[in-house]
């Protein structure tokens, strides 16, 4: 296999709105330094907001937010910027974030960073795609430990299965922001669900080593609409008839350090 390389890096300071792309970032314990350090909360029910359900949140691909400052290990997680779908912006610091963020999601909520509290979300299972279970229903889910997270503390995917999904449906746009990667590992000469044959195998990233748990088991999140691509139940419909609804893999840090974007990736 020709040599692997960090094509680009993705940050999402708050669970579920568009993020921030890198050249470089730390890694620690808990994933990229920043990533989903805050989460909007329905007050309502305690649980995350989230775009897997659009039927109760469904615009928060519309909401952006990135830091004021970078954030630096060691120190605070620094205010983030939230820009709103009619323009207007607020910041985590503001006294009056919760109600702009209230009014404008339509529920009544409150921002919040990580805590050790147990947090939950819910995702809704779409009618449209006729070979999933359960479809029309709506799930509950524990995020990790002290995270934010849906599953594991890093999320990857290749060029080489975007490049292969986009020959297997070419009247969809696969777009990389579609799957909300941290990581995109270029993967010359091959198209495949390459990721799928690295679950238990390890990565290095210069300092950085990622053990690679699972699969990703996509959801409804992938046919959204966001900025200009349209809602499209194709792209879900064709990973699940292919892979499983597999696209990309989680990880787990088993050595920090930093990533740059550019920086060799090896498999053993």
């Amino acid at each position: 296999m020709a040599a692997l390389k960090v094509a680009s890096i993705w940050r999402y300071p708050v669970k579920s709105m568009m993020g921030e792309e890198l050249n470089a970032c730390e890694v620690t314990e808990k994933g990229l330094l920043g990533d989903r350090a805050y989460g909007v909360i329905d007050n309502e029910t305690g649980k995350l907001a989230n775009a897997k359900n659009p039927k109760k949140w469904p615009n928060m691909f519309r909401y952006r937010a990135h830091f004021i400052e970078p954030p630096e290990k060691g120190a605070a997680i620094p205010p983030v910027r939230i820009t709103l779908p009619d323009g207007r912006s607020m910041v985590s610091t503001d006294g009056e974030k919760n109600e702009m963020l209230s009014n404008s999601l339509k529920r009544n909520v409150h921002l919040s960073t990580v805590s050790s509290s147990d947090v939950q979300f819910e995702g809704y299972i779409p009618e449209e795609i006729e070979e999933l279970d359960n479809k029309g229903t709506v799930f509950t889910r524990t995020s990790p430990k002290d995270t934010f997270f849906d599953i594991d503390m890093v999320h990857i995917v290749t060029t080489s299965t975007i490049n292969y999904v986009r020959n297997l449906a070419p009247d969809s746009r696969i777009e990389p922001r579609r799957f909300r990667p941290n990581l995109i590992i270029e993967v010359p000469d091959t198209e495949a669900f390459i990721e799928n044959e690295w679950v238990g195998k390890t990565l290095t990233i210069g300092d950085v080593q990622l053990k690679i748990s699972q699969e990703t088991k996509r959801c409804i999140m992938t046919t959204l609409a966001q900025g200009d691509l349209p809602k499209d139940p194709n792209v879900l419909r064709t990973i699940v008839r292919k892979n499983a609804g597999s696209f990309g893999v989680y990880a787990s840090v088993v050595k920090p350090g930093k990533v740059n974007v550019g920086d060799q990736v090896e498999i053993e």
